[in-house]
């Protein structure tokens, strides 16, 4: 039978060691029964789009493997070259191939897909399509993780996708030396970042996000990390529907119920003076 061609176009592949940690803090954690609940056979994880290194591959199996010690990760590139670099560093639990948008993984499903840095180069009108070709090859509690990060990884952002659709987005800040919330916004997801506009939910959510960490700044006196709390309580109380607590606020990371962000939808937090 043909060879079929990978679907997709080839990445910039920029990369660096720790990069995706914040995401994968998150998987090892809020997002670890999908891997937990397996039991039918080891959870596969795919690194879609890994880059020119396959050392986010590798990171990501040495952090999953603490959660379940049989996941297979998969690193899943469109690029020869890059696929063949990540084979010299295969091992039981972790493998490279060639692939793409279609995640080739000889009839296995994934319990997670995480696509980092992949989309950003994709028009918007493409988002969805992309979307919904991986999630036809997720469990049916499975995940794809379309996330965004800065080049040292201190800002990150990403959308947890279903086979039924979007229903979350994460944004994850390195706390120290934090000005304003908002400098996120150049790192949204590809989904996100052209709405982040007056009139669009996201940008009321950031807009918010500001308004709340200036209006805790008296916590600042005790750190850095309570004046944090302080705007993640305030946005909750605001009406927010953040799906995640204190446990994950510490870490500089916010979890939002999809729809309240979602292009073109109705705005569900006060908006007060």
């Amino acid at each position: 039978m043909a060879r079929t061609r990978p679907v997709g176009v080839i990445t910039r592949g920029t990369t660096n060691p720790n990069r995706l940690r914040r995401c994968d803090r998150w998987l090892a954690g809020p997002a670890s029964g999908r891997l937990r609940r397996a039991t039918s056979h080891a959870p596969v994880v795919v690194d879609l789009g890994f880059g020119a290194s396959p050392v986010t591959a590798v990171e990501l199996h040495e952090r999953l493997s603490r959660v379940r010690a049989d996941v297979e990760v998969v690193g899943i590139e469109i690029d020869p070259d890059r696929v063949a670099a990540g084979l010299l560093l295969a091992r039981p639990g972790l493998s490279f191939r060639l692939g793409g948008f279609e995640v080739p993984l000889d009839g296995r499903d994934a319990t997670v897909v995480r696509a980092f840095n992949v989309l950003r180069q994709y028009p918007e009108e493409e988002v969805a399509a992309a979307w919904a070709s991986v999630c036809r090859r997720l469990t049916a509690d499975g995940v794809l993780v379309d996330g965004t990060c800065d080049e040292l990884g201190r800002l990150a952002t990403w959308v947890a996708v279903e086979r039924s659709g979007p229903v979350s987005l994460s944004l994850s800040w390195h706390l120290r030396g934090l000005d304003q919330p908002s400098v996120i916004a150049e790192r949204l997801p590809k989904a996100l970042i052209h709405r982040n506009v007056p009139g669009e939910p996201v940008h009321d959510y950031l807009t918010d996000l500001d308004r709340q960490w200036a209006r805790s700044a008296s916590h600042a006196a005790y750190g850095v990390r309570q004046r944090f709390l302080a705007t993640a309580h305030a946005l909750r109380d605001a009406g927010w529907p953040l799906l995640d607590g204190p446990a994950r606020w510490r870490l500089g990371e916010l979890t939002v119920a999809w729809d309240a962000v979602a292009p073109g939808s109705a705005p569900v937090a006060h908006q007060g003076p």
